[in-house]
Order: C-alpha cells, then sequence, then structure tokens
C-alpha cells in the first residue's frame, strides 16, 4: 500500500504536467480541428528555451519557464502564419493536416537536436532535501509542479469562463460559423487559441525539466498519453483533458508497482519502460465502450 501511495503521488505531478499539455492539445482540436502530433515537440521546445536562459542566460528558474512560453508561443503564430492559416485556406483535409503535423513535428525534434545536442540535460538548481510526510517521499520539486498546475488551471477557467475571449473560443469551438455571422472575429480566437495553448504546452515542459532530465524526446514520448487524456475526457473538452490527464497520469505510475511479497511472479510486472502502454489501453478501452470520452466534448 505504501508503495501505491507514493506512486499516487508520483503520478498526480506527471498528470499535472500532461494536463496543461492536453488542454493546449484539445483547445487546437476543438477550435481549429487539428489534431496535432507536433504538440508534444512544442513542449520539448519549451523546457529547451527555459533551459538556455537558465543555463547560458544565467536567469532564475521562473523567468526561464516565462521565456520558454514566449519561444514556444513565437514559435506556434510562424506556424501558424505560413502554415495552417495556408493549409484552411485551401480547405486542406483534417487527415492531411495531421500528416503535416508530423512532418513538422520530426523537423521540430532533428532541429533540437542539431542545436542542443541529443544528450539529457538538467536545469541549474539547488539540491533540496525530499519531504517525508508520513513515509512518503515528496520533492520539492514535485509541491511546484503540482501547485503551478493548479495555479494555471484557475487561470485557464477564468479566462474561459470570465472573459471575452474565453467566451468567443467557446463559440468558435460550437459553430466557427455561426461565430462568425454573428461577428465574432474568428481570425483573433484563433490567435488566442495559439498563444493559450503554447504558453500551457511550454510551461508543462518546463515543469517537466524539473521532475526529470531536459531531452529531445520528452515531448515525443507524452504525446500518447496527451492524446489518451483528451479522448478519455472528451474532445474538445478542457476541463475533462484536465481529468483525464490525471486518471492516466496516476494509471501509469500506480501500474509499475511490483512489491516484493509476489517473490517470483514479480517477473510478470510492468516495467517502467512499458508504462507509456497503459495510456494506450486507456485510451483502447475508451474508444470500445464509450468513444464520446466520460465527459461531453465538441468532437
Amino acid at each position: 500500500m505504501q508503495e501505491i501511495l507514493q506512486s499516487t503521488v508520483d503520478g498526480i505531478a506527471l498528470g499535472s504536467i500532461i494536463a496543461l499539455a492536453a488542454v493546449g492539445l484539445t483547445l487546437t482540436y476543438g477550435i481549429l480541428r487539428l489534431q496535432n502530433y507536433a504538440h508534444g515537440d512544442v513542449l520539448t521546445l519549451g523546457a529547451y528555451v527555459a533551459l538556455f536562459a537558465n543555463t547560458v542566460l544565467k536567469f532564475n528558474i521562473w523567468l526561464s519557464f516565462a521565456i520558454g512560453c514566449v519561444g514556444a508561443v513565437l514559435f506556434l503564430l510562424i506556424c501558424e502564419k505560413i502554415l495552417w492559416a495556408g493549409l484552411r485556406k485551401k480547405r486542406a483535409s483534417e487527415t492531411t493536416m495531421l500528416i503535416v503535423s508530423v512532418g513538422l513535428a520530426l523537423v521540430m525534434r532533428n532541429g533540437i537536436i542539431l542545436i542542443w545536442g541529443a544528450s539529457p540535460q538538467k536545469y541549474d538548481l539547488p539540491t533540496y532535501l525530499a519531504i517525508n510526510f508520513m513515509g512518503l517521499i515528496i520533492t520539492r520539486n514535485r509541491l511546484v509542479v503540482v501547485a503551478m498546475a493548479i495555479a494555471a488551471i484557475i487561470g485557464l477557467y477564468y479566462l474561459l469562463q470570465s472573459t471575452k475571449i474565453g467566451k468567443a473560443m467557446r463559440a468558435v469551438a460550437d459553430n466557427p460559423e455561426l461565430a462568425r455571422v454573428t461577428g465574432i472575429n474568428v481570425d483573433r480566437v484563433i490567435l488566442w487559441t495559439w498563444i493559450i495553448a503554447g504558453t500551457l504546452t511550454a510551461l508543462g515542459g518546463g515543469m517537466y525539466g524539473l521532475i526529470t532530465n531536459v531531452r529531445p524526446t520528452m515531448g515525443w514520448f507524452l504525446i500518447l498519453p496527451m492524446f489518451a487524456s483528451v479522448i478519455l475526457g472528451g474532445v474538445g473538452n478542457p476541463y475533462g483533458a484536465i481529468a483525464g490527464a490525471m486518471i492516466i497520469g496516476i494509471a501509469q505510475e500506480v501500474s509499475t508497482v511490483c512489491p516484493a511479497s509476489l517473490g517470483d511472479l514479480a517477473k510478470y510486472c510492468i516495467g517502467t519502460e512499458y508504462k507509456i502502454g497503459v495510456g494506450l489501453l486507456i485510451m483502447v478501452l475508451v474508444l470500445l465502450f464509450k468513444p464520446q470520452g466520460l465527459f461531453k466534448g465538441n468532437s
């Protein structure tokens, strides 16, 4: 039970990171109808820009995270200008845009390797002793990750529910043509979608670097849990994506628990290298038995 509780604590931190990225992913699909397989590499880009600001420019970690978010958002806006806007104007199909996003992901990943190298790197941060709470080992970085994720989600809720741009985004997600007819500036909504998605995803990447190494494939290995979270929570539903991410994060970490009391049966436990498959399994089961997800989406 102690091992399960410890894995649950670790899963909450992982789920918090996946939640931020999954919200960005579900927003881009709900408003732009874009299944963006480059989304994971946006997370990686945000982490590496933050790493550059922290280790080379010697900024503190909070300012570095902010710079990472700005870098990721600028990249997304450039892609919108020279890539996605043109494809939408030509009425490219969702399949075509999906294939383009896969190509963009490969370009981004190899570009990151070209600039920063393939070796794992770490932020320049002091080392703190972990907190022992009733036998559970909780690192300060994981507490920071969860706290920042909660603050970001509260901010997102306020933006979507209480601001003009948030209400416009919800209207465009429901019916873009009707929203345009009623006078909503859809192009402005699209730009805000990229800004919000990029900020949340890059922040998730920066926080992921707090609990693990920063490496070029970090976003690629998180793209499956992101999509699983979006599908589990209901495609196009940002709050559902958050709930789905927490389920996926905890399930992945708990699935690798292998008590020593199992003896010879321990060899049948799931290894840590296979825990990402748990997200795939959950996604498949949801698609089989409840394709609309646990919550109502805009798919």
